[in-house]
C-alpha cells in the first residue's frame, strides 16, 4: 500500500505528465512570463465551465476576497458578515481594509453559514455578506440573496473549497457556486479541487462594471499603463500556473467525481454509526468533497487524532479555533459573543484523507483504525 496523505498532488501530476509539462515548455518557449495567452485561454475556459460572463485571475484566493472588497468600494466601519467557522483568510481581508467583521452561526449539518443568524446580525452598518461554501458543500444561496436584496447588501461568495459544486434553486435553476451572488471569489492553492503548482485565485462576476474595476485593481489601478486611476494592489496568476489550470481544467469534473466516490466509500463504512456523524447533503446543493469531515461524538476526537497518526494515517482539525476567538481581532472592539454550533464543531470535527488518488487498499485500512477506535 503507497503511504496515505491528505492530498496527492504528485500521483495526480504523474497521469498529466505529458500535457502539463508541454504547456510550462510552450510558456518558456514565447517567454510571457506574466499575462501571456494562457492566462486569458484559462480565463475563457473557466467563463465557460462556470457559466459566468467575467472572471479576473489573480495571485491567490486571499487577494481575491480583498479585490472584490475593494471593488464594491466597501470603507472603515462597514459591517460585513461572515461565518466564524471558517478559514481565516475570509476575515482577514475585512480586517486589513479596517471593515468590522460580524461572526456569525453555521447550521450544524451542513457546516455553512446560517441565513437566520445572519438576519439577525444586520445593522445600519452593514455593507455585504461573505457566505462561504464550506468543505465543497453550498451555502444556502437562495436564502441568503432574498436576505441580500430586502436589505440592499453586496453578498461575496468564497468559494475557495467548492469549486465545480453545484447549486439548485427552488424553481429549477442550477447554477455553479461563486456565480450566483455580486462577486464570487476562489484559491487555487495546490490542495484544492482545481490546485495550482503554486499560488494563484479568480474573480468572478456577471457585473461589467465591476468586472472592469477589478480587472484595474488588480493591476495597480491602472487600465493604461502609467495612469493609474484608483488605489489597487499588484495581484496576478502567472502564465506558468495558467497553464497548468488550463490542463486540469479539462479534468476538474471527474476529479471531482473521484472525490465523491471516497466520500461513498467513507459513508458506507461509517453509516449509522451512533458515534459518527458523516457530511450531510443539503437538497440544494451538490458535494465535491473538498474535505471529508466526520463529526465526532461522545468519543475523544483529538484521541482518535493521535490514534491515526500513530498508524500512519493523516488527518486534519478544519478548523480548531473559529475567528470570532481568535487574538487578532482582540483589538476591534468586537462584542462578546455566544456561538453554540460553531464552538461545538471545533471541538468534535475531524477531516479524513480526501484526494483523486486514493486506492481500495488505502480506505479500508483508514476505515478500519477509524472504526477501531471509536468501538473499543
Amino acid at each position: 500500500m503507497r503511504p496515505i496523505q491528505m492530498v496527492d498532488t504528485k500521483t495526480q501530476y504523474l497521469h498529466i505528465k505529458a500535457d502539463v509539462d508541454k504547456a510550462i515548455h510552450d510558456v518558456l518557449d514565447t517567454a510571457a512570463y506574466i499575462n501571456g495567452k494562457p492566462v486569458q485561454d484559462f480565463a475563457a475556459g473557466l467563463c465557460n465551465y462556470l457559466n459566468v460572463k467575467h472572471t479576473i485571475p489573480c495571485a491567490n484566493g486571499t487577494d481575491a476576497l480583498q479585490i472584490a472588497m475593494m471593488a464594491l468600494g466597501l470603507e472603515p466601519g462597514d459591517e460585513v458578515i461572515t461565518p466564524s467557522f471558517t478559514y481565516i483568510a475570509t476575515t482577514e481581508v475585512v480586517a486589513l481594509l479596517k471593515l468590522t467583521p460580524v461572526f456569525v452561526e453555521v447550521d450544524p449539518t451542513t457546516f455553512c453559514i446560517d441565513p437566520e443568524s445572519v438576519r439577525k446580525a444586520i445593522t445600519p452598518k452593514t455593507k455585504a455578506i461573505v457566505p462561504v461554501h464550506l468543505y465543497g458543500h453550498a451555502a444556502p444561496m437562495e436564502e441568503i440573496m432574498k436576505i441580500a436584496n430586502e436589505f440592499n447588501l453586496f453578498v461575496i461568495e468564497d468559494n475557495a473549497q467548492a469549486i465545480g459544486c453545484d447549486y439548485s434553486f427552488s424553481d429549477g435553476t442550477v447554477k455553479k457556486t461563486g456565480t450566483i451572488g455580486t462577486i464570487g471569489a476562489t484559491s487555487f492553492y495546490p490542495s484544492k479541487n482545481l490546485g495550482a503548482y503554486g499560488d494563484g485565485g479568480a474573480i468572478f462576476t456577471n457585473d461589467d462594471s465591476l468586472a472592469a474595476k477589478m480587472k484595474m485593481i488588480a493591476n495597480h489601478g491602472q487600465q493604461k499603463r502609467y495612469y493609474h486611476e484608483v488605489v489597487g494592489c499588484n495581484s496576478r496568476l502567472d502564465s506558468i500556473q495558467a497553464a497548468i489550470l488550463n490542463i486540469k481544467l479539462a479534468h476538474l469534473d471527474k476529479y471531482n467525481q473521484a472525490r465523491q466516490s471516497v466520500a461513498a466509500f467513507y459513508n458506507n463504512a461509517f453509516a449509522n454509526h451512533s458515534k459518527i456523524i458523516t457530511p450531510f447533503i443539503a437538497p440544494y446543493s451538490s458535494h465535491v468533497y473538498h474535505q471529508y469531515t466526520l463529526q465526532i461524538k461522545n468519543a475523544d476526537r483529538n484521541a482518535l487524532s493521535e490514534y491515526l497518526a500513530q498508524h500512519k494515517i493523516p488527518s486534519m482539525i478544519y478548523y480548531p479555533v473559529p475567528g470570532h476567538k481568535q487574538e487578532m481581532f482582540a483589538s476591534f472592539g468586537l462584542p462578546q459573543i455566544h456561538l453554540a454550533v460553531t464552538d461545538e464543531l471545533t471541538d468534535c470535527v475531524i477531516s479524513l484523507p480526501v484526494h483523486t488518488e486514493m486506492e481500495v487498499e488505502q480506505l479500508q485500512y483508514i476505515t478500519k483504525h477509524v472504526l477501531n477506535f471509536i468501538n473499543q
